[in-house]
């Protein structure tokens, strides 16, 4: 329907709404396709949540730290005649992530077998054989859901009603949790075995087992870190837009989607101007995407009614910091490190359930510094702690203007456990907030990962890369198929790439051709 409409118009201009991960990648994929792309972005500079902010000398990575599965970055640098490898430095991290519990216990994470089955027996000598089953349950997975389906088009219902037999006997309709349970003993273990859909903001208690992929990603193609962080990546990728032709343009706020006869025609700016394109992808978080940018354009299936109804992903505090001759110090903190706190799953129900912002907590870690020297002054260190927290649209969501100074300290309470003694060095610091993310990309509710990625809002349930509200219409990032995630949002302009034409050629005029 859309190859038809599209081909036959003159013009290969297309508009992408926000220069994200996933902004930038469907730009490259347009612009290997022969399209005229404009990008356009309210921040000062390009990544989106994967950006960074340089403060009193340190750069911090405001959002994603952790790169994983390599090839489909390389897939969609060689799509557009490229070698990413020439463009970004990807370092191996080992271990990939070290997690530490309340007991002194830890646990460090890398890709070998042996010394995973070890790492698990030191923990609990009972729980190496189911273990090893939760790596063939994790792989089955892979080969379901990420082989099969990530960079699918998902916007026809046949294509998921095909996969439910597979989804059936894979126990989909179980979550992580329960399936940690059911191959583990240990309390620790099930943790360790289970926290993965934090990272992409669901709730390990109620998200599909289908997550216990993500176990296989890392072990088959390892966790990275980009020299110069995502933000590296990111200004790679704008580089490759350029290259082809592409215009990004910073602090551009876009005010509304033009949609006439059930097409988009372009977009009109904050300003009041306006651009005109027969294609428009949008970055933008879905929610954002129906509710406000097409708020004067009929809407059939993703009315503001629905997409209120839908659960949103948890939000996100996290504590930029910079420490002053620290380099030498705490060399149990490594470049990636998980504190579990006193309570997983009950924490989780407060979270994610209750709204309720509990006193302990869980928080990732990031020191990059032990990798990248660029991220602080000779000698120093750059941190942040992330504590998942509250969305805002609980009944009664958290008042982060009254809590954040209280709820840091809280933090730095137990970081005291891994870097004592380190707000004696801070020299300079930051704290995002689930307002932060409301306001500064556009969140709904604040939320760190868009819609939670439950089985009822995943492939045909989350809003589609092709939009069924404006002909000429793209969803791109963490809010359409595939989900949240750097892999899933880069993977989502894959799909785009499959369901949009090469751009239509312009005839030359008959003088110019016979000359």
């Amino acid at each position: 329907m859309f190859d038809s409409q599209l081909s036959s118009q003159t013009s290969s201009n297309a508009i992408v709404i926000g220069a994200g991960l996933g902004g930038l990648a469907a730009a490259m994929r347009l612009g290997a396709k022969g399209y005229r792309v404009t990008v356009l972005d309210r921040l000062d500079k390009v990544g989106g949540r994967g950006s960074s902010v340089v403060q009193d000398g340190h750069r911090f990575d405001l959002g994603p730290t952790i790169v994983t599965v390599p090839d489909v970055y390389e897939k969609l640098w060689a799509a557009c005649g490229r070698d990413f490898h020439a463009d970004v430095d990807l370092r191996p991290l080992n271990p990939f992530y070290t997690i530490r519990w309340p007991d002194g216990s830890t646990f460090a994470v890398n890709g070998d077998t042996d010394d995973m089955s070890a790492e698990v027996g030191r923990l609990s000598p009972r729980d190496v054989k189911g273990y090893h089953r939760f790596l063939r349950d994790s792989h089955a997975r892979y080969k379901l859901g990420f082989e099969g389906m990530v960079a699918k088009p998902m916007h026809s219902i046949w294509d998921t009603i095909k996969v439910l037999p597979q989804f059936s006997w894979l126990r989909a309709d179980r979550s992580i949790h329960a399936m940690a349970r059911s191959r583990v003993r240990d309390h620790r273990l099930r943790m360790a075995l289970s926290f993965h859909p934090l990272f992409i903001g669901g709730d390990p208690n109620n998200v599909t087992s289908m997550y216990a992929l993500v176990s296989y990603l890392e072990k088959e193609f390892g966790v990275h870190y980009a020299m110069g962080g995502v933000q590296a990546m990111a200004d790679a990728m704008a580089q490759v837009v350029r290259d082809q032709g592409g215009t990004i343009q910073l602090n551009t706020d876009v005010d509304r989607i033009d949609v006439s006869d059930g097409a988009a025609r372009g977009v009109t700016l904050a300003g009041g101007a306006q651009l005109s394109a027969p294609l428009v992808i949008s970055n933008a978080d879905a929610g954002h995407t129906y509710q406000t940018l097409l708020r004067d354009a009929p809407r059939r299936r993703w009315t503001d009614r629905k997409v209120n109804g839908r659960r949103w992903s948890m939000g996100l505090f996290v504590w930029y910091f910079g420490t002053k001759g620290t380099a030498d110090m705490w060399p149990d903190a490594g470049h990636h490190t998980i504190m579990s706190g006193p309570r997983y799953a009950d924490l989780l129900k407060d979270i994610f359930i209750k709204g309720k912002l509990a006193d302990d907590m869980s928080l990732y870690v990031h020191r990059p510094s032990v990798t990248d020297p660029s991220v602080a002054p000779a000698g120093d260190d750059t941190f942040y702690a992330l504590s998942p927290v509250p969305h805002l649209g609980h009944a009664n969501p958290v008042d982060w203007q009254t809590e954040k100074l209280r709820y840091r300290d809280k933090v730095a309470a137990v970081l005291d456990g891994l870097i004592p003694g380190f707000r004696d060095h801070i020299t300079t610091d930051l704290i995002y907030t689930p307002e932060d993310f409301r306001d500064r990309y556009l969140s709904p509710h604040g939320s760190g990962f868009s819609l939670e990625p439950r089985i009822l809002q995943s492939a045909w349930f989350r809003p589609h890369n092709i939009s069924e509200e404006a002909k000429g219409l793209f969803l791109v990032g963490a809010g359409t198929h595939p989900g949240a995630g750097v892999p899933g949002v880069v993977s989502s302009a894959e799909v785009l790439g499959k369901l949009v034409p090469d751009a239509p050629t312009v005839p030359m005029p008959a003088r110019m051709a016979a000359e």
